[in-house]
């Protein structure tokens, strides 16, 4: 099997990346929950905005953008680790997805949007996370309250 060479066969690995999800993931869905418990309200994944973001705060221009590690090129562990097989596909993939990011921020900062990543890699230090989030998007509405989220329930 050379390098590139795929494991699984063309249609097992379409329905696996059929499985991949762009929003409504769950490194996503854990920020909105958390935002939403301290009483921000915002809208998601804008059409009219370049990327679909996220998370968008309309009245604060502030964009929330959960990034997967691996997807998106983070310099984390997670981030760092090569795929085994289709390298070259691989790293382009990902080279791509960094080069598109950066347009997409460029675009919505010239647009006078201020702009956070959440990377998947940060979400597992909640009070870590909420103070930055906290600190990006100022003071929050009026039904705050403590919440938690169990990132792994039984």
């Amino acid at each position: 099997m050379t390098a590139s060479a795929d494991r699984k066969e063309p249609m097992s690995r379409s329905a696996v990346m059929r499985r991949v999800r762009s929003k409504d993931t769950r490194p996503e869905l854990i920020v909105r929950r958390l935002l939403f418990a301290q009483g921000y309200r915002y809208r998601l994944h804008r059409p009219d905005l370049p990327g679909r973001p996220d998370i968008v705060f309309p009245s604060r221009k502030k964009i929330v953008f959960v990034n997967g590690c691996f997807w998106h090129g983070h310099n984390c562990q997670r981030g760092g680790r090569q795929p085994k097989t289709n390298v070259e596909y691989w790293r382009n993939k990902i080279k791509r997805n960094i080069e598109r990011d950066r347009k997409i921020r460029k675009e919505l900062k010239s647009a006078g949007w201020s702009i956070i990543t959440i990377w998947e890699c940060e979400i597992k230090d909640q009070v870590k996370l909420l103070t930055r989030l906290f600190d990006f998007l100022g003071k929050a509405g009026s039904r705050a309250k403590s919440y938690q989220i169990d990132l792994y329930p039984a």
